[in-house]
């Protein structure tokens, strides 16, 4: 089964198009669904058969509202020290870090949890 994953990248437009990627094919979309179209017509027939999982990016049980918007904040305050060749302050970097690895952790326990679902669905 070939493994497909589908990125959303803001546009210079303050909007949002789809990035997908499997292997070294590669597409665009304006939606996620525009873009794994275009990047299965790439992919040989005896790859086309997919399991699709498309995640909201949106605060859930694993990784909190409050979590979410410091981890922009941030994000976003990193990315201005990095182009003004500087780095966040050791406590901001820390805690950078340490949401960082929440969200990973968050992550893990999504899958574990999707996992679970899809064994449910097969017996």
């Amino acid at each position: 089964m070939t493994r497909v994953a589908i990125l959303p990248v803001p546009t210079g437009q303050g909007r949002v198009s789809y990035h997908a990627v499997a292997g070294d094919k590669q597409s665009q979309g304006r939606t996620a669904g525009e873009a794994l179209d275009a990047l299965t017509a790439q992919l040989p027939e005896e790859e086309t058969g997919a399991l699709v999982i498309v995640q909201s990016l949106r605060p859930d049980q694993f990784f909190r509202p409050e979590q979410q918007r410091r981890l922009a904040e941030l994000m976003e305050r990193w990315r201005i020290a990095r182009d003004k060749g500087e780095s966040l302050s050791s406590v901001e970097q820390t805690e950078l870090d340490s949401l960082v690895e929440a969200e990973l952790r968050a992550c893990r326990d999504r899958t574990a949890q999707l996992a679970d679902a899809v064994d449910e669905l097969a017996r």
